[in-house]
């Protein structure tokens, strides 16, 4: 199943947060139709327009939101006075996903994670599984410390040159701790120089490790300094944190999700997440399917995008069903 035609929101707004934060959220569809949510990946990209068009527009009522400190939610992450600290945890983003949902008025929905946006749908899963009615994970990641070594450090096996360079771009006073406490470190520095050489250099690793899809592009929006800085400032905070989460929960306790509908979609070509993420998460959740896409990479390449629409009609109709 192909994507569906661009569509634009039938609502939107902002969600005011206790800590301060406004989060930008959308609506698009069916406003009578079956409650569903998208979790985008990063984290810091946002709810890109494309991301709706995964969903039927007759059969879903899509909540869309720009995660704290990206997109259109505010304070941005693209400042670095933006104390991510105190604001920005996995906690705080489970939080708003609830806060949305009590303010649209929806007991559950089928939830869309990609990429990072897995983790977060696994995490409020696992939190509230009252509320799934269903869940597609796709380019499945569980953001532990074991895979951000491997995406950081290891995976200079891989790409031996590219790797050496993104490890020499280190400043020498840094070159003894983690790689992703190092380029947080400098991105959080005083000297706006040093900081734009951490996001110049962070960024180009990215386009490395999801480099091995066919048909792949560098991603334009590594060319924008601003949106370079904030991808690279919330994505070390996360991964150098490990989702803020205790290594291995996930996995763990993805019996909490026995009963709830789910479908793992990951790329064969997809070295950034390697495919045993979601195959131990789907050995350990019956109730799930796992797809594996052999010409796709992270990028979700050849047929992945259909397989991701065509799996949440399946998990969508599954749920209604059940109801």
């Amino acid at each position: 199943m192909p994507l569906f035609p661009p569509s634009e929101p039938y609502d939107s707004g902002v969600l005011m947060t206790s800590d301060g934060q406004s989060i930008y959220w959308e609506c698009c569809g069916n406003p009578d139709g079956q409650p569903a949510l998208y979790l985008h990946g990063g984290p810091g990209s946002g709810a890109a327009p494309r991301a709706r068009r995964y969903f039927d527009p007759e059969r879903f009522r899509v909540v869309l939101f720009d995660q704290r400190g990206c997109g259109r939610s505010r304070p941005s992450a693209a400042d670095p006075d933006v104390d991510l600290a105190r604001t920005n945890t996995t906690q705080h983003q489970l939080a708003d996903i609830e806060q949305l949902r009590e303010l649209h008025g929806i007991s559950s929905w089928v939830v869309l994670g990609v990429s990072w946006g897995s983790t977060l749908a696994l995490a409020y899963a696992q939190t509230h599984p009252q509320r799934v009615s269903g869940l597609v994970l796709a380019a499945v990641t569980n953001t532990t410390e074991r895979e951000v070594r491997w995406i950081t450090e290891d995976m200079g096996r891989v790409f031996p040159e590219q790797w050496s360079r993104f490890a020499d771009a280190v400043l020498p006073h840094l070159r003894g701790e983690r790689i992703v406490d190092a380029y947080a470190e400098m991105l959080a520095d005083a000297d706006p120089a040093v900081r734009e050489h951490a996001a110049r250099e962070w960024c180009a690793w990215e386009d490395v490790h999801v480099s091995l899809a066919p048909g792949y592009s560098p991603d334009p929006r590594f060319q924008d300094p601003e949106i370079r800085y904030l991808i690279a400032r919330l994505v070390t905070h996360y991964w150098r944190h490990s989702a803020f989460l205790p290594e291995g929960q996930l996995l763990r306790d993805v019996s909490a999700l026995d009963g709830i509908l789910g479908s793992l979609i990951h790329g064969r070509y997809d070295v950034s997440s390697p495919l045993d993420v979601a195959w131990r998460l789907h050995q350990g959740w019956p109730t799930s399917e796992l797809h594996v896409i052999d010409d796709a990479g992270h990028g979700g390449a050849g047929g992945f995008t259909d397989v991701v629409v065509a799996e949440l009609a399946r998990v969508a109709r599954a749920g209604a069903e059940a109801r």
